[in-house]
C-alpha cells in the first residue's frame, strides 16, 4: 500500500434497493391490421405503441375490425380508455394471405394457425404468440395482459395464451384475456358448460361473454376489459390490487349474438359464480362485472380466483424480478442477504401503510435453505402477504328494536 496524506472518499453499495417501476397491465395484443399499403409492412413483429396516431402511422387503419381486429384494440384503448402503450403483433401478410389475386393481399385467409404460431426451426424466428416472449428482450415492457380480439373465441388459441401468459421468457407472468364465443354461446345458461368443455379454467385466464358497443361500434369482451384493467390500474398508482367490476366501461349497450343483453342481477351472479366477466347495467351505466378468474370455482385459492389478487401476485413478483436481477451473481453473503431483505420490507411496509394489501413481511428461513443449495449458490426468501379481496357482497342486518317504543312516552 502507498503512503497516503490526504482527505478521501470511498463508496459501498447502497444497502436499500429501491424497486424497479413496471406498468402492471401492458396489453400484448395479438391479431391483423391493414399494413397492405405501407412501405413498411410489420408482419410478426412485436411494435410497442403509444397513441391512437402511432397506431395508424405504423400498423394502418381500418373500420372493418372484423378483417383487421388490431385496429379495434387500439380505438378502444387510446379514443376511449386513453391509456398506454400497447404492443402490437400483427400476423397477416398480404404477401402469403392471399385469395386468388397475387397482387392483393386477403386478411380473410389469416386462420387461428398464424395467431398461434410458432417457431422457424431453420432460422429460429417466432410468429404469432411465440412473440410474446419478444416483448422484453427487445422493448423491457413486462406483459401484463394477453390479448386476441375475436381469435381468442377459438379455444385452442385461448388455451395457448394462457400457456403463453405464464413464466414469459421462463420468468414473469401475466394475465390471458378471452372472449367466450356468444355467436353459438346464445344463452347464459349455457356458458359454464361450455367452458368447461373447452378447457377455459385456467388461473392466469380471464373469460369474457359478451360484445359491448358504443353505437355501430361493436367491441369484443376482452378488448373492452383490458382497457377497463389499465385505466382501473392507472386510477390507483399503476398498483393493480383494484378490481375491473364495478367500473365503467365505455360503452352504451352490449350484445349476444348481435341482440342487447339485459340480464337481471340474479342473471349476472350465477355468471360470476362461474368465473365469468360480463358486462351490465344495473347501476350507474355500463360496467364491466365479476371478480373471478376463468379457475373459479373449481379452484377457490384467493390468489387464484380472485382477479385482483392473481394480477397483484404476478405483478409483485415480477417487480421482484427485475429489482434483484443486479445482484445476482453477487457473493451470497449476510450482506447481500440483509440488503434483499430491508428492501423488500420497506416495500411491503409501503404497500401496507397505503392499504394495497392487508400486510407483508419477508423471510429468509432455514429450513427453505439447506446448506447443499446454500454451497450451490441457491437462496430462497419467503414473502407473506395478504392483497385485500374484494368486498363482493355488504350486508346491512335490519332488526326491528322494540326498547325504542318507549320514546312514545318522552323523556
Amino acid at each position: 500500500m502507498t503512503y497516503e496524506h490526504r482527505v478521501k472518499t470511498s463508496e459501498v453499495p447502497t444497502q436499500i434497493l429501491p424497486p424497479r417501476r413496471i406498468s402492471a397491465g401492458v396489453p400484448v395484443v395479438i391479431g391483423t391490421a391493414p399494413v397492405e399499403d405501407l412501405a413498411d409492412k410489420p408482419v410478426n413483429e412485436p411494435r410497442v405503441i403509444y397513441s391512437y396516431s402511432e397506431f395508424v402511422a405504423t400498423f394502418g387503419w381500418s373500420d372493418d375490425w372484423d378483417k383487421y381486429t388490431l385496429c379495434e384494440f387500439a380505438y378502444s384503448h387510446f379514443a376511449l380508455f386513453g391509456v398506454a402503450p400497447i404492443v402490437c403483433i400483427n400476423v397477416y401478410d398480404p404477401a402469403s394471405h392471399q385469395s386468388g389475386d397475387p397482387a392483393a393481399g386477403d386478411p380473410t385467409q389469416v386462420v387461428s394457425a398464424d395467431i398461434i404460431g410458432g417457431i422457424d426451426a431453420d432460422t429460429g424466428a417466432r410468429t404469432g404468440l411465440e412473440l410474446v416472449a419478444d416483448v422484453f428482450p427487445r422493448y423491457r415492457l413486462v406483459p401484463g395482459q394477453i390479448v386476441a380480439p375475436k381469435w381468442s373465441e377459438d379455444p385452442s388459441v385461448a388455451i395457448v395464451m394462457e400457456a403463453k401468459a405464464e413464466r414469459i421468457n421462463g420468468l414473469f407472468n401475466a394475465m390471458a384475456v378471452i372472449d367466450i364465443p356468444d355467436g353459438t354461446v346464445t344463452r347464459y345458461t349455457d356458458v359454464p358448460a361450455y367452458k368447461e368443455a373447452n378447457n377455459l379454467t385456467g388461473k392466469r385466464m380471464i373469460d369474457c361473454w359478451g360484445k359491448p358497443y358504443m353505437g355501430d361500434m361493436v367491441f369484443h369482451g376482452s378488448t373492452m376489459l383490458a382497457g377497463r384493467i389499465c385505466l382501473t390500474d392507472a386510477d390507483h398508482d399503476d398498483v393493480p390490487y383494484v378490481s375491473p367490476s364495478n367500473k365503467r366501461i365505455k360503452a352504451t349497450g352490449a350484445k349476444v349474438n348481435g341482440r342487447d343483453l339485459y340480464l337481471g342481477l340474479e342473471e349476472a351472479e350465477y355468471l360470476n359464480g362461474q368465473g365469468v366477466v360480463l358486462f351490465f347495467n344495473f347501476d350507474g351505466g355500463w360496467k364491466a362485472w365479476g371478480n373471478r378468474t376463468a379457475a373459479y370455482p373449481s379452484v377457490t385459492d384467493p390468489k387464484d380466483a380472485f382477479i385482483p389478487i392473481r394480477r397483484f401476485f404476478n405483478w409483485h413478483g415480477n417487480t421482484f424480478i427485475l429489482t434483484y436481477w443486479q445482484l445476482l451473481d453477487n457473493p451470497l453473503n449476510r450482506r447481500q442477504i440483509e440488503t434483499i431483505m430491508d428492501s423488500e420490507q420497506i416495500r411491503l411496509n409501503g404497500f401496507t401503510s397505503r392499504e394495497y394489501i392487508l400486510g407483508g413481511r419477508i423471510a429468509f428461513l432455514e429450513d427453505e435453505n439447506p446448506t447443499t443449495d446454500l454451497m450451490d449458490g441457491i437462496s430462497r426468501f419467503h414473502t407473506y402477504m395478504t392483497p385485500p379481496s374484494p368486498n363482493r357482497v355488504i350486508e346491512n342486518i335490519l332488526e326491528y328494536d322494540a326498547t325504542y317504543v318507549s320514546a312514545l312516552f318522552g323523556g
